[in-house]
Formats: structure tokens, C-alpha cells, sequence
């Protein structure tokens, strides 16, 4: 009698924690290597990593939901997806929208030019007179903007290709978050530099609709994010991406 109060104890705990459980559909670009790719078929990187780990914590199943950058925040917006997953950067304007979890990424923004142009451009003051390509739907054309010499900067947005137009001659320069540059550099054939060194610290993190719902998501994820750091996971995924912990700052 007692082992079948056990069981049937273990089989309320487990259709509880499968009623409990949801799905997170999650927004991401698969382009944006190394936190988001495909490769033979296969969606990986930090990003996924992450989740996957958010998910396992949590209990919930993750569906991860591609599609351009630049609509994104739009199908967040409408209820398509719950969150990005997309080194998206906490800013004001952002913060208007959406609230963040804890930030699980600290970089910085860079500039990258074709190489050899790397002495002649070490930095955002030489940009003055330049093409800079960047991401549509990026925070880095906003950080272009407020530099000083904002009105002398040619910035050009791209659904994609900003580093083959550089290698290419076509714009002089590209902004794009420091880690993700040095990656590309590393694995790219293209012959490209980064440009002295990062100009803006940026804090990454997964938004959320602000609403009662989106809240108390933030609030879940936040405290899976929290365990994953203590207990070393969160390290263990950037050391297996990047040689390094970025999800600390420095």
C-alpha cells in the first residue's frame, strides 16, 4: 500500500511539472556567428547553447524561432516569439519597450576594417569622411550617431554581407560587437582587421514584452541565468565558444 502511495505520489509530482512546463519560442537570427549559426543543417552557437541550458533549468522546452534581424523585435513585439536570443544590447530606447533579464554578455562595439587599412583607421575619430556599414535593426548605428563626429560618417545599413562589402572595398569600415569580430576574423578567409579598440562597452540580455506575462518570464529566466552563473555552466558555454568568459565584466 505504501509503495503505491509512492508512485502514485511520483506520477502527480511528474504531471504537475509537465503542466508547469511551457514552450519558449525564441527569436533568432542564425546569421550571427558565433551566437547564432547554421552549419550542416544544424542551428548552433553561444545562443543556442544558452537556452538550451535556460530550458533545462527551467523544464521548459525551447523552439527556436529564425528569421532576419531586423524582425525580430517586431514578432517580439507581436507575440510571435517570447524573448531574443540575439546579443540584443540593453539601451534607453530599448528599455521603453521591453524589460531585460540580468545581462549574460558584456562586450564592447568595434570597428573593422579590410586589412592594411588598420593604421590609417584605429578608431571611431577617423571614421570622419568614411562608409560604416552596420546590422539593420543593430544598436550600433545609434552608437555611430552620438559619436561626435556623427555628421561626417557615412553609415549604411545591411540585411547582411557588411564584412564582404569591407574585404570588398565598398564601405571603408563596419561596426559590429568586438567578440563577434575577433571570431569572424579568426574564421573568416576575408581579409579583414579590427580597428584599434572597442569605443563603447555594451550589456547584453534577453527582452521581454512588458506586460504582466512577459514580467513573469523575465523573472523565471532571470533566475535560471543566476543559477547558471553560480554553478559555472554559464562560463563553460563561452569557454567552449570564445576561449574565454564573456559573460562577466571586466
Amino acid at each position: 500500500m505504501k509503495k503505491s502511495l509512492t508512485i502514485a505520489a511520483l506520477a502527480l509530482s511528474a504531471s504537475l511539472g509537465a503542466a508547469h512546463a511551457e514552450t519558449l519560442n525564441v527569436g533568432m537570427s542564425g546569421g550571427y556567428f558565433p551566437f547564432t549559426f547554421v552549419k550542416l543543417d544544424k542551428l548552433q552557437g553561444f545562443e543556442v547553447d544558452f537556452m538550451n541550458a535556460i530550458a533545462e533549468e527551467t523544464g521548459d522546452e525551447v523552439n527556436f524561432v529564425t528569421m532576419s534581424f531586423s524582425g525580430l523585435v517586431g514578432a517580439l513585439e507581436t507575440g510571435r516569439i517570447d524573448t531574443i536570443a540575439n546579443q540584443i544590447t540593453i539601451t534607453p530606447e530599448r528599455e521603453e519597450k521591453f524589460v531585460f533579464s540580468q545581462p549574460y554578455v558584456f562586450d564592447g562595439a568595434q570597428v573593422v576594417v579590410k586589412a592594411g587599412a588598420e593604421d590609417a583607421i584605429t578608431g571611431p575619430d577617423d571614421l570622419s569622411g568614411k562608409t560604416v556599414a552596420v546590422n539593420l535593426g543593430s544598436n550600433f548605428e545609434d552608437l555611430l550617431n552620438a559619436l561626435p563626429n556623427a555628421d561626417e560618417i557615412d553609415v549604411r545599413t545591411y540585411e547582411s554581407n557588411i564584412a564582404q562589402d569591407t574585404a570588398l572595398g565598398r564601405v571603408d569600415a563596419f561596426v559590429m560587437d568586438r567578440v563577434s569580430s575577433a571570431q569572424l576574423i579568426a574564421e573568416s578567409p576575408l581579409p579583414l582587421a579590427l580597428a584599434g579598440a572597442p569605443f563603447s562597452e555594451i550589456r547584453n540580455a534577453l527582452p521581454f514584452r512588458d506586460d504582466a506575462e512577459g514580467r513573469a518570464l523575465r523573472d523565471r529566466i532571470n533566475a535560471a541565468i543566476t543559477t547558471l552563473k553560480e554553478d559555472g555552466t554559464l562560463a563553460e558555454i563561452s569557454q567552449k565558444w570564445f576561449g574565454a568568459d564573456i559573460t562577466v565584466a571586466e
